[in-house]
Parts: C-alpha cells; sequence; structure tokens
C-alpha cells in the first residue's frame, strides 16, 4: 500500500534534516518541502504592499492554509506516481484537527494509500539553540518574543492520532540528542520498510 507520510513538529525540532534522510534511505519516495512555497509566499507580500512576516495577521489570512492546501494537492497526484510522498511541514494545527485528518484519510482511500504522521519530539531549549544557529528571516519574531511565541506552540505528541491497532499511524522520533536520533532512524525506518 502506498503512504503518505507527514513529518511534523514545531519549527526547529529537526524536521528537514530527518525527512531528507528518510528520503534517502526509504525507496520509492517522492520528497516535498513546504518551505519550497517561500518564495512565492514572498511574492504575496510584494504583490500586497505587506512587510514580509510569517507571524502576521496578513499572513494568517491570505497565505498560510494556501502553502498547506498546495502541498497536499501536489503530494496526491505525486502518488499516482511513486508509492511513498513524504512531506516536511509543521503541520501544527491540521493534526490537531481530527475532521482534516479523516478527509485527508477519505482522499489517500482513493488513492489506495494511508497516512502515516511523524511527529519529531525534540525539546524546547533544543529548538531554540536550532533557530538560534540556522539564522533565518522566518525566525526573527519568534526568537525577538521568544515567550509569547512558545506559549502559542504545542509541543505535545498528537496522541489522538494513534490507533493501537495501526503500527505506523503515528510515530515519534525522539530528536534532542545524536542518540535519540540514531535510535528513532533505526526503529521507523524498520517500521516503514515492513
Amino acid at each position: 500500500m502506498k503512504r503518505l507520510i507527514l513529518v511534523t513538529s514545531p519549527p526547529a525540532c529537526g524536521k528537514t534534516y530527518i525527512s531528507k534522510q528518510l528520503s534517502k534511505t526509504l525507496k520509492h519516495v517522492v520528497y516535498l518541502d513546504k518551505d519550497s512555497l517561500i518564495g512565492l509566499s514572498k511574492q504575496i507580500f510584494r504583490v500586497a504592499g505587506e512587510p514580509y512576516d510569517r507571524s502576521s495577521d496578513f499572513f494568517e489570512a491570505n497565505i498560510r492554509d494556501y502553502e498547506y492546501e498546495v502541498i497536499v494537492t501536489m503530494a496526491l497526484e505525486a502518488l499516482d506516481y511513486d508509492d511513498i510522498v513524504l512531506i516536511n511541514a509543521p503541520f501544527t494545527r491540521e493534526i490537531r484537527d481530527m475532521n482534516y485528518i479523516n478527509e485527508l484519510k477519505s482522499k489517500l482511500k482513493e488513492k489506495n494509500a494511508r497516512l502515516v504522521v511523524i511527529w519529531v519530539d525534540t525539546s524546547i531549549e533544543v529548538c531554540r539553540q536550532r533557530m538560534i544557529t540556522r539564522n533565518s528571516d522566518r525566525d526573527t519574531w519568534k526568537l525577538a518574543h521568544w515567550e509569547e511565541y512558545i506559549a502559542e506552540c504545542n509541543f505535545n505528541i498528537p496522541t489522538t492520532l494513534d490507533d493501537p491497532k495501526v503500527i505506523d499511524d503515528l510515530l515519534i522520533f525522539k530528536n534532542s540528542s545524536d542518540d535519540e536520533y540514531q535510535e528513532s532512524m533505526e526503529r521507523i525506518v524498520t517500521i516503514l520498510e515492513t
């Protein structure tokens, strides 16, 4: 059966690195990164005469949900051509919205595919350090308003996605240290290859 894999978590947990490593390790994978759409989003800010701010009300109202809609549409189309599509994106709201998840599962069923969510579990302090290190403009507001930003983030594992009878519906990738990373990578690749 085909799979749509969502590698999810709050920003700076290590999604991109993990997603790329999983995509290189697994066979027949189409890798999609929602950040690839940022160039288009920046153009929307420019055309609208708005300052580039991915934490703004303008972004929330006019860009955010459309980025997700486009990347998922691309993923569903890609499943016509390969066995696994992996999306690297936070999906922070979507994975806690069971209506969204059930609708996505229905679309996947039409493609004879199932949903796998990989939640990257990383400590908040490690995330903060990674944001500082990567020095990206998308993190400027977050770092400048750290307490406010963290208060809005949900680092809790989305356990409502987990069906105990399904081995790969929700996989937890622990990523606060190199040892956690290695153990998680080996465990999850083993599960996904069976």
